[in-house]
């Protein structure tokens, strides 16, 4: 369109030629004008663009400086759906049938055997002592160069049995929209998560964006040893650290430094990480995620086995934390959706 090009209209011309231009030039007039495309315009979404106008805007009393814009995400409910079971636990399962033709003994072998049989109700019935006996046998007696290739290749391929989808398809697209409109404004983002880092580490780069430096999780011990004159980590069958509850606000202090400005989860197993949070000076950003769409993804909260949400709840009604409202807030969940 040439520069000397008129429109001659004598009445609503300025109208005309908005309409006009933006016809013609619609991504110079739409693009970039929504961080969060995916999140509906109510309280949760305005909170988040107002915080984070507030603490990058120099001219606020609420500036913060860029190395201190530290942001925690909890991962499983947070940034990814976890139910049926953790994702996690859905890999260990899988190796478990993988491994089985090495261990003949776990056919007659609780909690094995009922994993080879297929009976989840037995295996969940083992609780902690069984599922912790899955992880070890799962997780640990190799390298953590072995490991981290296990992982590539399971998560690479392995489906979500609900919607058979790559389980790495079912990241919550509002989230991955805050996580990259946080880093555009200066933040730094890190994955805080009950979950094994050696399980998150070799995708979440990928996935999320974020580094392995910068995931922070539960984690065996690591034994370094020599394979002929070859200097090998090898992952011991002994927890060395729990990233939940309160082990999240130790293991934000081991692995950042520096107390985060925003949290966000959707758990109890989150909630002394958002304290922590907000325990600080200036403005800060508390978010929970409630799960409340039954029909894209689940309903649950107080009562859940998976992702209980009870006095976190709690804590943010007293202390006006936001709660996202899956259902009201966003107005899409996963990339699939139509």
């Amino acid at each position: 369109m040439k520069s000397h090009l008129k429109l001659k209209i004598k009445t609503n011309g300025l109208i005309v030629l908005c309409l006009f231009s933006a016809f013609l030039f619609p991504a110079a007039g739409l693009a970039g004008s929504d961080p969060l495309p995916s999140w509906n315009g109510g309280a949760a979404k305005q909170r988040i663009l107002g915080f984070v106008k507030n603490v990058t805007d120099k001219q606020s009393k609420s500036y913060v400086v860029p190395e201190e814009r530290i942001a925690t995400f909890d991962n499983d409910g947070t940034l990814w759906s976890e139910q049926p079971l953790y994702f996690q636990f859905a890999f260990a399962l899988d190796r478990v049938k993988e491994m089985a033709p090495e261990h003949p003994e776990w056919n007659a072998q609780p909690p094995f055997k009922t994993v080879l049989e297929g009976d989840m109700k037995s295996v969940l019935a083992g609780g902690e002592k069984g599922i912790f006996e899955i992880l070890t046998a799962t997780h640990t007696g190799m390298t953590t160069a072995e490991f981290d290739q296990q992982v590539k290749t399971w998560i690479a391929v392995a489906k979500h049995p609900r919607f058979n989808k790559l389980y790495t398809d079912c990241i919550f697209v509002p989230m991955l929209e805050l996580i990259n409109y946080l880093k555009a404004s200066g933040f730094k983002t890190w994955i805080v998560s009950g979950g094994s880092i050696g399980f998150m580490r070799p995708w979440t780069e990928d996935v999320y964006g974020i580094p392995p430096e910068q995931v922070v999780g539960s984690r065996f011990e690591t034994k370094l040893e020599m394979k002929g004159q070859t200097p090998v980590l090898m992952r011991q069958p002994k927890l060395e650290f729990i990233d939940d509850k309160e082990g999240k606000p130790v293991g934000i202090h081991q692995h950042i430094g520096r107390r985060p400005i925003a949290a966000f989860g959707n758990s109890d197993g989150d909630l002394q990480m958002l304290q922590w949070a907000a325990a600080g000076g200036g403005d800060r950003l508390m978010l929970y995620v409630h799960h409340t769409d039954e029909i894209r993804e689940w309903a649950y909260d107080r009562n859940s086995s998976i992702g209980r949400l009870d006095k976190g709840l709690d804590e943010s009604a007293a202390n006006g934390w936001v709660v996202v409202d899956m259902k009201k807030d966003w107005n899409r969940i996963y990339k699939f959706e139509p």
